[in-house]
């Protein structure tokens, strides 16, 4: 539309001074323009023409200006009632915040969703509202308490003062923006003092000596650095921790990765164990196969003798009872074993912990496994 409205006025230009120009010919009364308008009567025509087209375009252009003019006074109404909606909305979340208690819920608020974000669980990652009591007797209860891998705590506090910080807001003259922030300062560092002499670690032993100052919005601490930029090391020498959600998060994850390893050790350190208790539980399973299998060749050395016995003793008067006549039936042939139990070969089932288990020797002698030795034996 902007381009289209200086060409439109452009040609309106030219069509006007070339009529112009046609009626001063005209008053002059020249009889040799005249036979040349004359002559020239289709292209006036055409002229005219184009002028009609040219009238009725401008017409839907002017319409579409008002259409679009009518929809831009709307966007502008709706855009001021936002606006004046969203200003009564920040005056009311203003004045809620000054009060403590209000301003108190909002941070362990935030403070939650951030815990929540870096993937703690309640009751085993953290808990809130803990009561500790000090070395004086004295009654404590921090916002926030993180456990750390092995067996220690962090104390996270989330009541920072912001009423100098919603003044300076809500205060039109720069001089004044300016004396509200450095008052927004100095209720930092005050907070940042009190935080420090209750010093939460005592109550928790084994703790590192440091509390995190949560701050719930970038904005507010961002505000206070811009006026006071050693704010950071006040709070550092007085063992103060100063963490936006951002700076939260990354803490509390290195916390997480922290948790993680230390499972992770723990579990490396329950399967070394069962790797022991294995590895000592086969020497003595090992024990008993090789004494079971000391007494199964003991067993086929004390049934081969008494086949042996069988053979050359009892069988030998036992078919005379056939040559007589007594029965006809022949005695079945007893064949000896000649099967021997494998032997353990394995050093960790016999070298290494057998001898530690003296019960499970043997008590039976080896004998010669010789099968001729041994029917003379029983024999």
């Amino acid at each position: 539309m902007d381009v289209v409205l200086p060409l439109l006025t452009l040609v309106i230009g030219l069509l006007l001074g070339a009529l112009a120009v046609l009626a001063r010919w005209r008053r002059a009364s020249d009889p040799e323009v005249l036979h040349a308008l004359s002559a020239r009567g289709d292209d006036q025509a055409v002229l005219r023409a184009g002028l009609d087209r040219l009238h009725e375009r401008l017409g839907d252009v002017e319409q579409q200006r008002a259409s679009w003019q009518g929809q831009l006074h709307q966007q502008v109404d709706d855009v001021r009632r936002s606006t004046d909606l969203l200003r009564r909305e920040t005056g009311a979340l203003s004045t809620a915040l000054r009060r403590p208690h209000v301003r108190g819920q909002w941070g362990e608020l935030h403070l939650r969703r951030s815990v929540e974000l870096a993937g703690m669980v309640e009751h085993c990652d953290f808990d809130e509202q803990v009561h500790l009591t000090d070395g004086e007797a004295r009654t404590q209860r921090p916002d926030l308490v993180v456990h750390l891998a092995g067996g220690r705590s962090v104390v996270v506090d989330a009541k920072v003062p912001l009423d100098a910080h919603l003044d300076a807001l809500a205060a039109d003259d720069e001089d004044e923006v300016q004396a509200h922030l450095r008052r927004h300062v100095r209720q930092f560092r005050a907070h940042v003092d009190a935080l420090s002499s209750k010093a939460y670690w005592r109550s928790l032993p084994g703790s590192p000596e440091f509390v995190v100052m949560f701050v719930p919005a970038e904005s507010f601490l961002a505000a206070a650095l811009e006026v006071d930029a050693t704010l950071l090391d006040h709070a550092a020498s007085r063992d103060v921790v100063l963490a936006s959600p951002t700076t939260l998060i990354a803490l509390l994850r290195t916390v997480a990765h922290g948790w993680t390893t230390e499972l992770l050790a723990e579990r490396t350190r329950e399967i070394h164990e069962l790797g022991r208790e294995l590895h000592a539980r086969l020497g003595v399973m090992g024990g008993h196969l090789d004494r079971v299998g000391r007494s199964l060749k003991g067993a086929v050395e004390a049934y081969n003798g008494a086949v042996g016995s069988l053979e050359s003793r009892v069988l030998v008067t036992a078919r005379q009872f056939e040559d007589v006549g007594v029965t006809r039936t022949q005695l079945p042939p007893v064949r000896p074993v000649t099967t021997t139990p494998r032997p353990l070969t394995a050093a960790e089932l016999l070298d290494e912990l057998t001898p530690q288990r003296p019960d499970l020797q043997d008590p039976l002698p080896l004998g010669d496994d010789r099968p001729g030795e041994s029917r003379g034996a029983s024999a």
